[in-house]
């Protein structure tokens, strides 16, 4: 398999620098941020799509190194009713997607979004366990006015730059598991929209990662490499923990576009994001490389590192260690 890192964790450092640590960490593959939720300090978007800088002189940067452009990332919320917040969103995808074509980055990784509940509405509502027929009414709104229109855009301007969009399967989103992503592919008759398998959202709903490659089959177009563990204290407070709080504007929150920003995590969580192997062992991760390699021999798997426990570089260590042995585990 194609084992990389995505790089938004060394954003504090230039892209040259990046390169480095993961090809010292015997890893071969770069994921870059493209927009959306997070700045795009490793790739000079504006200046690739207006030529000022030429897709040779970019990738002139990875000569060398033992590391090639693994994809782009430009999650966000492009369907988001905010107009500080879906827009910009959407037109970052719309330029992540131009500058892959031209860095010959044949994926993009992104999520499906999550629109207001009815015309109108102001918030993303998130529909689950639809009991209620108004949920219902709801996600035909979602579904049939906002996101197939866009998504069929999206599809087709991926086909005409040569790029497949993956998406990542995230909870707060219409699709955020095997089953919607999918519905969307099927809605918009889609030929470049598949998944990007992070199974550390799956694993805190209950579905087995490995059994959502063999059901989503091609689908599955793009891989990360994160993990969760699920804590004890989910037995009181479930997977749907919703004890997050606050954290003051003078701390500087992470943005998440507009005036939004990202709540404080609880201390003691149901589930926390942990470094791949601090969740599960060597023997699943194993299992998840051969089912992606029965996908795709050359699928590129990221490690995306949010294990607050450990510092960026012992992180991205415990990591990288875990994938590498899971890899040499013979078939």
């Amino acid at each position: 398999m194609k084992l990389g890192v995505y790089t938004a964790i060394l954003h504090d450092k230039p892209l040259p620098e990046a390169l480095e640590i993961i090809a010292s960490l015997g890893l071969t593959g770069a994921e870059v941020n493209a927009g959306g939720f997070l700045p795009t300090p490793h790739l000079p978007v504006d200046e690739l799509l207006s030529g000022a800088v030429s897709p040779r002189e970019y990738l002139s940067v990875f000569d060398g190194t033992g590391v090639s452009l693994a994809g782009l990332n430009c999650n966000g919320n492009p369907l988001h009713p905010d107009p500080e917040v879906g827009p910009d969103d959407a037109e970052d995808l719309r330029k992540a997607i131009r500058v892959a074509g031209l860095l010959g980055a044949d994926r993009v990784v992104t999520m499906s979004g999550l629109p207001q509940a009815h015309p109108g509405g102001t918030w993303p509502a998130w529909h689950v366990n639809t009991w209620d027929s108004g949920y219902l009414d709801s996600l035909d709104y979602q579904w049939g006015e906002v996101a197939v229109p866009f998504w069929t855009e999206i599809d087709a301007l991926a086909r005409e730059h040569g790029v497949k969009v993956a998406i990542e399967m995230h909870p707060q989103n219409l699709v955020f598991n095997p089953p919607t992503l999918k519905r969307l592919v099927d809605k918009t008759g889609a030929t470049h929209l598949g998944a990007e398998m992070d199974p550390s959202h799956l694993f805190w709903q209950g579905i087995d990662p490995v059994a959502a490659i063999e059901w989503l089959g091609p689908l599955v177009f793009h891989a990360a490499a994160k993990d969760t563990r699920i804590n004890d204290n989910c037995r009181v407070h479930g997977v749907l923990d919703e004890r997050f709080t606050r954290i003051p504007l003078a701390q500087n929150p992470t943005g998440l576009g507009g005036r939004h920003v990202v709540n404080k995590w609880p201390e003691d969580s149901s589930w926390d994001f942990v470094a791949v192997g601090r969740g599960h062992d060597t023997a699943f991760w194993a299992r998840f490389l051969r089912a992606l390699e029965a996908v795709d021999p050359n699928m590129a798997v990221n490690i995306e590192h949010e294990d607050v426990e450990l510092g960026q570089l012992e992180g991205l260590q415990v990591a990288a260690q875990t994938l590498k042995s899971a890899d040499a585990v013979p078939l």
